[in-house]
């Protein structure tokens, strides 16, 4: 894995760096095919959400996407993480003295295993850790990501692939790592994220793709057993970039449920796909 920050190569972070502190900043995950950044303007726009909704100093964005692009060129296939800090500050959470923000950005190889998994599909667990519910902070992809280091630690002692994640009211979010979309006929649901998760930029690009077909799109607020009457469940992230569910094991010690269909994988994976 190699790592710059500021835009010169190094791997060390000053410890009273406020993302290592606090967790005090945002990040984002993205897609590097055949050195191209894919849907860079999508991950440039959530990074700058992020910034403004944690009252960043401001930065100098096309140095930022320029930075990003130098990166991304050469690689054939890989994963490119930007990090966006608030910088060195003092020891309370104050943030007046934190005027100079970090930029780090790391690439490291692509995930085989969702080559795999596009072809082969997923199992989903539901998850005994759910997600706290904060407005604010809804949508964007901060730094504070202990929910998911717990939910990532319950899906590695299951049998399952990925988890499936709800709020504190016990409604449908997302994964541990992606988006959820679900379909009932012509009808695709996703939920609504206005309390808390991740707006992921692929969730965006489908929503988009959805928008320009004949499929009917509703972001909604819903309890898990709606996806046991579903024909069809799709996860996504930048990195799959889209992947069938085949399974998801809700309850212990009842059946789970199961789907055959992909018909609105095969409509989205080529779009999706495409740089």
């Amino acid at each position: 894995m190699m790592y710059w920050i500021n835009g010169k190569p190094c791997n060390q972070l000053p410890v009273n760096d406020r993302a290592v502190q606090f967790g005090d900043g945002c990040f984002t995950t993205i897609r590097v095919e055949q050195g191209q950044a894919a849907l860079l303007p999508l991950h440039i726009k959530r990074l700058q959400k992020g910034v403004e909704k944690l009252f960043m100093p401001a930065l100098d964005w096309l140095q930022l996407e320029d930075h990003i692009k130098q990166v991304a060129t050469g690689c054939e296939s890989g994963v490119l993480k930007v990090i966006l800090s608030r910088g060195v500050g003092g020891r309370g959470y104050g943030i007046s003295d934190a005027i100079e923000p970090n930029q780090v950005l790391s690439l490291s190889s692509y995930p085989e295993q969702y080559v795999i998994q596009r072809k082969n599909g997923i199992s989903l667990v539901l998850s005994p850790i759910v997600m706290g519910i904060n407005p604010h902070l809804a949508g964007i992809k901060h730094l504070n990501r202990l929910e998911q280091v717990l939910i990532k630690r319950f899906i590695e002692q299951s049998k399952a692939d990925e988890a499936l994640v709800l709020d504190s009211d016990g409604l449908l979010v997302e994964c541990c790592t992606a988006n959820i979309f679900w379909r009932k006929g012509k009808n695709v649901y996703t939920p609504d994220l206005n309390q808390c998760g991740v707006e992921g930029v692929m969730r965006q690009k489908i929503m988009q793709l959805l928008a320009k077909s004949d499929y009917n799109l509703s972001c909604v607020m819903r309890y898990p057993e709606v996806l046991a009457h579903a024909d069809e469940v799709i996860i996504c992230n930048s990195l799959m970039p889209v992947i069938a569910v085949n399974q998801i094991q809700a309850h212990k010690n009842q059946p789970a449920w199961k789907y055959q269909s992909r018909e609105l994988h095969e409509y989205l994976l080529p779009a999706c796909l495409r740089l």
